[in-house]
């Protein structure tokens, strides 16, 4: 099948030009994302809050990251299974990554700085830390429009105080000989949302509703926004997490930023207005952390749709 037939994502431009609270414009591109998220999981979102200068800063800082000894980027490991480093995997050889855990923090962009760089490097810190921060307001954005798009906002209050947020610097080594290979296996995230941010190197896919692949093209200037599987359970399965892989070709190795957000020492819960007859309680309250931790055991990895073996009802 010709990619010119298959969907595109949609693009929904949330640049500070474009966002007015108090105009009839605001509900619109809040019921805007809303379906963007019910039809895809995902969208790309147009999005000023980071500067060129601050996104080449910190695809410069992650090479610099990567170009350091495999000893000393194993170093970075975390209770939290998967959020530290990964690399050098037979599964996925094209596929490494590290994690620095409350990146919008300075103890987090510091400690994990330390970490790699004993001697210190405060460029590095202060370039994650700023960046973090910026897309960590794109979160707010989006969270709100999705509160509002469903008429929730007092219960994503009570939630917004509990994200906490992920970087992970990820390289994916390009293709050996002509034939695409597999970057990362096809998987759904595990955390709340998910935005994704990349150099030029295309290579991210996702999986329809009707099972097909749509390869995502996205400028650097724009981000991935993607929900989690904790989200899902959160709109009482309304927006579905989106399965999605990484394919890579010859061409050159893809930087790609990803921020996670989760939601830390806080029950979660489905809004009571997202159940109704329609819409059947789907899900019991949950620990997102705690999900993430059931993931990696053997009955998480086994499971079909984990987050519905976890907690679903």
């Amino acid at each position: 099948m010709g990619s010119s037939t298959l969907p595109k994502l949609p693009v929904i431009d949330l640049s500070s030009k474009s966002l007015n609270l108090n105009s009839s414009s605001w509900v619109t591109k809040c019921d805007e994302v809303r379906h963007a998220l019910e039809e895809y999981g995902c969208f790309i979102a147009l999005y000023d809050g980071v500067s060129r200068e601050l996104r080449d800063a910190t695809l410069l800082a992650s090479q610099e990251l990567f170009n350091l000894p495999t000893e000393v980027k194993a170093l970075n490991v975390t209770a939290t299974p998967y959020n530290g480093y990964i690399g050098q995997q037979p599964m996925v050889p094209l596929y490494e990554s590290l994690g620095i855990e409350y990146a919008t923090t300075i103890e987090g962009a510091e400690s994990f700085t330390k970490l790699m760089w004993p001697s210190g490097n405060q460029s590095f810190s202060e370039t994650v830390l700023m960046y973090s921060k910026a897309v960590a307001e794109l979160d707010k954005i989006v969270m709100k429009m999705i509160a509002k798009g469903y008429g929730i906002e007092e219960h994503y209050e009570s939630i917004r105080g509990s994200t906490t947020y992920l970087l992970k610097p990820t390289k994916y080594l390009r293709a050996q000989g002509d034939e695409k290979m597999l970057g990362i296996l096809p998987h759904t995230d595990k955390c709340f949302m998910t935005y994704l941010h990349q150099d030029e190197v295309n290579g991210l896919e996702i999986k329809t509703k009707n099972g097909e692949w749509i390869e995502v093209e996205y400028p650097p200037s724009s981000f991935v926004v993607m929900a989690a599987d904790a989200f899902m359970a959160w709109t009482n399965g309304r927006i579905e997490a989106p399965t999605h892989r990484v394919m890579m070709t010859a061409d050159k190795d893809r930087y790609v930023l990803g921020l996670f957000a989760s939601i830390r020492d806080h029950i979660i819960e489905v809004p009571p207005q997202l159940v109704d007859e329609d819409h059947p309680l789907q899900f019991r309250a949950f620990d997102n952390y705690k999900y993430m931790q059931f993931y990696y055991t053997e009955e998480g990895v086994n499971s079909e749709c984990p987050i519905k073996t976890y907690c679903g009802i």
